[in-house]
């Protein structure tokens, strides 16, 4: 028996090994309630078998093989349940595409059946996130609406419409074949990402970050990038979001206010982090044409390298954009270009491509542009028009702390010299 306290291990476990249990079970039986049900009552029985037996050397096949009994045991008092199950594992069966011939008989991780049904194109996206967290990283409904700011019994919905699209629509609990494989895995990757940005910068509350979201996007993708080791994407979405999250300590200040790139101690960046990161940009960038992460990762290293703002590569910070927009066009890109041209060239330049982009509808309502324009606006010392520009960003912004910023520099440039 293992000397690990039993708290500690029931939370190991659930926290490292939840996931592959969940799609062992899911393939086993096909269907995800299930599973989730199973694997629920299976920690509840080692709470309370553990305290008194001891923690099993192997505490996560002592929980499958407690679960598969459970899930047995469930099926043998509802034999129409279990036919039905029958039924969907034959037809899940028949779509599988067979192993490659270089798998040496060996099956891929189930967990990464897991992502691609969760991340489903058949899915709104909005229920793959909430899937993803739900089933792969873990967390309670309740959770899972605490990050989004939404009444548990909203995502309880959602989460419950996402299952019930994947029984209706027959989505098989399957890895896609290699002619699939690049068009199914951006998807996957922008779950990730997606959980990712909303812990960075979080949509709305009382915080400008998630932590935990940010910490479980990190943890999905380092799972995906053992599970898919020669995807050069999955290297670059990794990268990017280890680059990004080193900053995490220097981004707000003791009373959780936003703290800018410029004006960051970079002294509390993570080193580790950023040469790990680093060294997975070298991968994304390696063997091949770029993907989109793998160049939002070498932007990020360029920052991260840098000692401070003035000394950062500008020219080639503005270059890398120019291969983005041509690999992944979109006004977001657009604007973050605009924002490096203007630390290169000057606020004049930024502005005027900032201005390009005035009639972006999916710029409407989106925060950044504004503030950009204000800032820009403010260092040529256009401070009626600048201020303008805050009120509108003021007006867009959904945290508190960037609220309390935007209202700072409104001050600032209605009392110009105060």
């Amino acid at each position: 028996m293992n000397e690990r306290p039993v708290e500690s291990s029931v939370e190991w476990v659930f926290r490292e090994e939840r996931g592959r249990l969940l799609a062992t079970l899911v393939r086993r039986f096909g269907d995800l309630d299930l599973a989730e049900d199973v694997t629920s009552e299976a920690i509840e029985a080692a709470l309370e078998h553990w305290p008194v037996e001891g923690v099993p050397d192997r505490p996560g096949a002592w929980l499958l093989t407690t679960a598969r009994r459970k899930a047995v045991d469930r099926l043998r008092r509802d034999q129409a349940y279990a036919a039905r199950l029958a039924v969907l594992q034959v037809e899940a069966d028949r779509a599988a595409p067979a192993p490659p011939a270089d798998a040496g008989g060996d099956l891929p991780d189930e967990r990464l059946q897991l992502f691609f049904t969760c991340a489903h194109p058949a899915l709104a996206a909005e229920d793959r996130v909430a899937l993803t967290l739900r089933c792969l990283a873990g967390l309670t409904t309740t959770e899972v609406a605490r990050a989004f700011l939404l009444p548990p019994a909203t995502m309880a919905q959602r989460i419950v419409r996402a299952k019930k699209k994947i029984r209706e629509a027959r989505i098989p609990f399957r890895v896609p074949g290699a002619d699939e494989l690049p068009e199914r895995l951006p998807g996957v990757l922008q779950v990730i990402y997606s959980i990712f940005t909303e812990g960075y910068a979080a949509s709305s509350g009382a915080r400008l970050q998630r932590l935990d979201l940010a910490e479980e996007a990190i943890r999905l993708a380092r799972i995906l990038r053992r599970l898919l080791p020669s995807e050069r994407e999955v290297a670059g979405l990794l990268a990017l979001m280890l680059l990004v999250h080193a900053r995490r300590e220097a981004r707000t200040g003791p009373d959780g206010e936003i703290v800018l790139l410029d004006d960051q101690d970079r002294g509390r960046w993570d080193q580790s982090m950023i040469e790990e990161g680093s060294d997975l940009v070298l991968v994304a960038l390696t063997g091949g044409p770029p993907g989109p992460y793998g160049v939002q990762a070498a932007i990020a290293a360029l920052h991260d390298e840098a000692a401070d703002v003035a000394s950062t590569d500008w020219p080639q910070i503005v270059a890398l954009y120019d291969v983005l927009l041509a690999l992944a066009p979109s006004p977001v890109v657009a604007l973050n270009r605009a924002a490096a041209v203007a630390m290169r060239d000057g606020p004049e330049a930024g502005l005027a491509l900032l201005d390009e982009l005035a009639g972006e509808p999916r710029l409407r309502g989106y925060h950044p542009y504004p503030t950009a324009r204000a800032d820009l606006l403010r260092r040529l010392g256009r401070f009626p028009e600048a201020a303008a520009a805050y009120r509108e960003a003021l007006e867009l912004a959904g945290t508190e702390p960037e609220r309390a910023h935007l209202r700072r520099r409104l001050h600032a440039v209605e009392t110009p010299g105060a």
